[in-house]
């Protein structure tokens, strides 16, 4: 073996390790069973790992929306909007993908990449770009996060009112948010190993218990499928379906973590045609049973009778939007630890972690603010997730590879399908971009905000029981 491999090898061993965080240290002969248990559960670098940790960061509380988008747009708009949205996405991760490589690179060539420090998108436009980028994406990536965390939060509350209404749903919230400050104990993305398989399993039996029981079941009574009663309904439906695609700006963290971090772009396309057989059969068969009352209904699981399959789909799933909260919240608790100089800090595990709580402080309070279930998806995703997933790294892409030099000596070349060529590749991202700033931005951005709007003038601030009249059974 080489000498490059043997340091090659030496490094992924010693990265990520922590002598005070048994989660984190290198698996060797003569390790206790505590140490065996932690490296079969907690540490994840595969291929496989980062499909169970993207799957999982991808859809959960997301896909009790759906079908209340379809309603808003209509069935054919609503599947074709997936479909869109997710080759989209994969794009996106595709150019992400590309510049990662390009600056790990830069980093090996100038031997100061760090073992213990979490590469971040930000980071990468900082490295390649300049200052300018770096701000860009620190700022989009950062508040994108931070929504979608605290959005995880409210659809706790929201969903284990269906199961308990003896508390409302802001009360909820505060209970679920307590228990979030346990994952500041989790130290990187690898650690999500066995949450991201629970998780994924949760998302699936929650889908297919609500494809099979409107199929089972059939139509309801007098149903109507009006399909876009407005321009605000079809755009903010439109958007709620690109914030499911996004990715939600973790891509780097889990790709940092993997041992082969090139092959993410496509881990990440399986990860979405497998959330696609979740995500199109639920909302279809839960609109065409209950047609327009989805209307009223942001959360899917509202509009089923009570019975114990359902209980399970409420309790299952409110596990994987817990698990999937400290997905989210872990880029925002490590550029945190940055800020304050704690991320490198090997000798005081306990005070990286206990750092990180002013996060969830900032999370729980805004999620009890503003419990908006569903509207809120809307507005994250025409505001948030669409310049921050889709048209920052693909214009980033195209600015990095202008010129001539870059494009020869990228490590990423332009794929087979697409003939090995450049043009092929600016043009969609061009059209990617156009597209996401006309229908996401544009249209999606006024309708979002004006639904969002509506729903505050209608329930004000720190609303105790958002539509909980309107679902009870």
């Amino acid at each position: 073996m080489s000498s490059t491999s043997n340091a090659s090898g030496s490094a992924g061993n010693q990265r990520n390790s922590d002598p005070e965080n048994p989660l984190l240290l290198p698996s060797r002969k003569g390790f206790s069973a505590r140490d065996e248990i932690a490296r079969v559960f907690f540490r994840g670098g595969s291929s496989f790992d980062a499909w169970l940790t993207a799957c999982t960061a991808q859809v959960a509380q997301v896909l009790l929306t759906l079908p209340y988008s379809f309603a808003q747009m209509g069935m054919v708009p609503g599947i074709l909007f997936q479909l869109v949205y997710g080759l989209l996405g994969c794009w996106s991760c595709y150019m992400t993908t590309s510049l990662y490589a390009d600056y790990v690179r830069i980093l090996d060539r100038q031997n100061s990449r760090r073992d213990d420090h979490i590469i971040q998108w930000y980071e990468v436009l900082g490295g390649l770009l300049g200052k300018g980028w770096k701000m860009a994406g620190l700022a989009s990536n950062c508040i994108l996060l931070l929504c979608t965390a605290t959005i995880q939060l409210i659809a706790c509350g929201s969903t284990v009112w269906y199961i308990n209404d003896s508390f409302e749903k802001r009360t909820w919230t505060y209970i679920f948010g307590a228990g979030c400050f346990l994952t500041v104990f989790v130290p990187t993305a690898r650690n999500y190993r066995l949450w991201a398989f629970v998780g994924i399993f949760m998302t699936t039996y929650t889908a297919w218990f609500m494809t099979i029981s409107a199929v089972i079941h059939g139509k309801v009574e007098n149903v109507e499928h009006s399909g876009a009663k407005s321009s605000v309904q079809y755009f903010t439906g439109g958007t709620n379906i690109l914030y499911a695609f996004g990715g939600h700006a973790v891509t780097l963290e889990i790709m940092d973590a993997m041992h082969k971090p090139r092959s993410f772009k496509i881990v990440y396309l399986c990860a979405v045609l497998y959330i696609f057989t979740l995500t199109i059969p639920s909302a279809a068969s839960v609109y065409w049973r209950f047609g327009d009352a989805m209307l009223h209904n942001p959360n899917a699981l509202a509009v089923f009778p009570r019975t114990r399959f359902r209980d399970a789909a409420v309790v299952l799933m409110l596990a994987h939007q817990f698990i999937e909260f400290g997905v989210l919240a872990l880029p925002i608790f490590v550029m945190w630890e940055k800020l304050l100089g704690v991320h490198h800090s090997k000798k005081h595990y306990i005070v990286k972690s206990l750092s990180r709580i002013p996060i969830v402080l900032v999370i729980w309070f805004i999620a009890i603010m503003i419990p908006f279930f569903g509207p809120i998806n809307s507005v994250v995703g025409a505001l948030l997730a669409s310049v921050a997933v889709y048209i920052l790294p693909c214009v980033a892409f195209m600015y990095a590879r202008q010129a001539p030099e870059s494009r020869k000596g990228a490590l990423e070349q332009p794929p087979c399908w697409l003939l090995r060529s450049w043009v092929p590749m600016y043009c969609i991202n061009l059209g990617s971009v156009l597209w996401v700033a006309i229908v996401g931005v544009g249209f999606g951005g006024w309708a979002s905000v004006s639904n969002l709007m509506e729903k505050i003038s209608s329930f004000g601030f720190f609303a105790r029981c958002y539509q909980c009249n309107s679902t009870r059974h």
